[in-house]
């Protein structure tokens, strides 16, 4: 054990490293996303995670900078808001990095002492308070890289191993009809495999019958709605999400720019016109994502149906993956940095499920329209972080699931629940159209 959690650390701090190097001198500094710190915070925020999780939670050591395990201790959701003033005095960069470099020593050091603690603490058997520290950090580098999207160009540094854009391939746009019947949602605690308290414990439900679109829309699908005045008909639009909307002045999504009387799409690095990438997904929020499909008469998956498109076959049978059992790998989908950019949908036929409903993971996260809420029988059972799901069980986040272009491999697993607020446009989120009860 001890060998394979220094291996991951050391490879999850590498990657956070080359993303952090991208930036330019003084961005750090900014906050390209109104609705969050500024990017210093996070520079900070995932050795203080660490330590307070593993180091101060598991293993009770005392503070060497107890000052920064409050300062980065939690990132922010402010609701009811649209943006948030940082008020915080950062600190010296180079005293973070300071701050940081010493965590890492700290955990390293940490890991056979955990070892030893695993007969009478259940985060510390299997090393799974060392799961909660990387999988979290895994998950903010793909924060970062939303945040980075929202950065002008000049403030960040394409990487040297990025591929060429793709633009051809995609999958033709039909309609599938899914069978209806039973669903496993969750996981198995009694397995012994790591997952965060929302996964827990296992549900078995049932869906009816139900027609899913093969593709997620893409951005010519969705250049119609905008066409069609999508943006100005409020009929399309829930109340809260209509009174937003006009709040912020929406009218495109948020990838999207006017540029001299034409339609252009941002990527992280570069601004395209946008009939080049007319087979990429849409990225847009979750009532934009509903707007669009009463538009087009239909409705957002719940999280079950999803599974049911995803991880079941006509024949009744369960899968680990869309795909099957065996590991995803870049034929399965774009994840996990290949790419750096969304690919034209359905391109890595691979992926599709045994219904044949093209890329359910990876290219984009998927909204559904489930609230985030617990499994019945739900347990917070990260004691140093008893607030990671059950702070969000609010009825304002609704559950996403699958993975985009910057969601580690690590993190690909059917029972992985992500979730986000309604009206935060930011992430690399894509949808499909459901019809049927």
């Amino acid at each position: 054990m001890t060998g394979d959690i220094r291996r991951r650390l050391e490879a999850c701090w590498s990657r956070s490293d080359e993303i952090f190097d991208l930036l330019e001198p003084g961005a750090l500094l900014d906050q390209p996303v109104a609705l969050r710190h500024p990017l210093i915070f996070y520079l900070g925020h995932l050795p203080a995670f660490a330590w307070n999780q593993v180091c101060r939670g598991a293993l009770d050591r005392p503070a060497f900078r107890p000052d920064f395990d409050a300062l980065f201790e939690r990132g922010i959701d402010p609701m009811g808001v649209d943006h948030y003033e940082s008020a915080a005095e950062w600190p010296p960069i180079s005293e973070i990095i300071d701050y940081r470099d010493r965590v890492r020593h700290e955990l390293l050091t940490a890991i056979d002492e955990v070892a030893d603690r695993a007969a009478e603490d259940p985060l510390a058997e299997g090393g799974r308070i060392f799961e909660v520290a990387i999988e979290h950090e895994l998950m903010h580098q793909e924060t970062l890289q939303y945040l980075f999207q929202q950065l002008p160009f000049d403030r960040k540094r394409r990487p040297q191993a990025m591929a060429p854009y793709r633009f051809d391939g995609a999958t033709p746009p039909a309609v599938v009809e899914i069978g209806g019947g039973g669903v496993v949602l969750g996981a198995d605690s009694s397995a012994g495999d790591f997952g965060w308290d929302n996964e827990f414990p296992q549900l078995e439900v049932s869906v009816g019958d139900f027609a899913m679109d093969r593709t997620p829309v893409r951005n010519a699908e969705f250049r119609e709605f905008v066409a069609d005045g999508g943006y100005s008909r409020a009929e399309l639009w829930g109340d809260d999400d209509w009174r937003w909307r006009q709040r912020i002045g929406l009218e495109l999504p948020i990838f999207w720019s006017h540029d001299n009387g034409s339609l252009t799409y941002d990527t992280l690095f570069d601004r395209l016109d946008l009939g080049v990438v007319r087979d990429w997904p849409v990225y847009a929020s979750h009532a934009e994502a509903r707007a669009f499909c009463r538009w087009r008469g239909a409705r957002l998956p719940t999280e079950a149906e999803f599974h049911r498109a995803a991880y079941t076959t006509p024949s009744g049978e369960n899968r680990r993956y869309p795909w099957g059992d065996s590991a995803p790998s870049p034929s399965h989908g774009n994840f996990d940095f290949h790419h750096w950019s969304p690919t034209p949908v359905g391109c890595l036929p691979g992926g599709d499920s045994a219904w044949g409903v093209a890329e359910l993971v990876g290219n984009g996260w998927e909204w559904t329209d489930s609230v985030f809420a617990p499994f019945p029988g739900f347990e917070a059972t990260i004691r140093s972080y008893p607030g990671y799901s059950a702070d969000f069980f609010d009825g304002l986040h609704r559950v996403m699931l699958g993975a985009s272009w910057a969601t580690p491999t690590q993190l690909i697993r059917r029972s992985f629940r992500n979730w986000f607020q309604r009206h935060y446009p930011f992430m690399f989120a894509k949808f499909r159209c459901v019809r049927g009860r």
